[in-house]
């Protein structure tokens, strides 16, 4: 047992784990980063999940200074990443929205993402792979849904 009274060997195995499925990530993300900031995938990653959304409420989703965002969406749009459009509902708003460079970016990363797991799965024998399973599905129902917030922290 570890102080907390978990079973040490349980508790070691799940850091092992979780520190082989950020290395995934890590590389996943890293030619995107030859293109754009961390910060700025985070914003790619955002409008891909929730669409077109205002500056400020798009500013608050990645924890952003509001008054010193703008010049990183300026940055933004100058590379092709996203666009402003006027809102339907108002014209004195402003959406953010993905480009399709930008669309295309982060689906690149998630497919490279994909593909680098499926590579690993693909070392394990058909049971090894369904232990795989069975455990992952215990440890995320267990663990709950990570809010979107904490995922933003490393782009994802």
């Amino acid at each position: 047992m570890d102080s907390h009274g978990f079973p040490h060997e349980a508790t070691e195995a799940t850091l092992r784990a979780s520190r082989a499925l950020l290395g995934i990530v890590a590389r996943s993300v890293a030619d995107a980063l030859e293109s754009v900031t961390l910060p700025q995938f985070r914003v790619l990653v955002v409008l891909a999940g929730s669409g077109g959304m205002r500056m400020g409420a798009l500013a608050a989703r990645v924890g952003a200074v509001p008054s010193t965002f703008s010049r990183t969406i300026d940055r933004m749009v100058d590379g092709g990443w996203v666009e402003r459009r006027e809102s339907p509902e108002s014209r004195r708003e402003i959406l953010v929205e993905l480009s399709d460079q930008g669309r295309q970016l982060v689906e690149l990363v998630t497919d490279r993402r994909r593909r680098q797991v499926a590579a690993v799965l693909t070392t394990l024998t058909p049971a090894e792979q369904e232990r795989v399973i069975e455990g992952l599905e215990l440890f995320s129902g267990a663990a709950g849904e990570p809010t979107p917030e904490d995922l933003l922290i490393l782009g994802l």
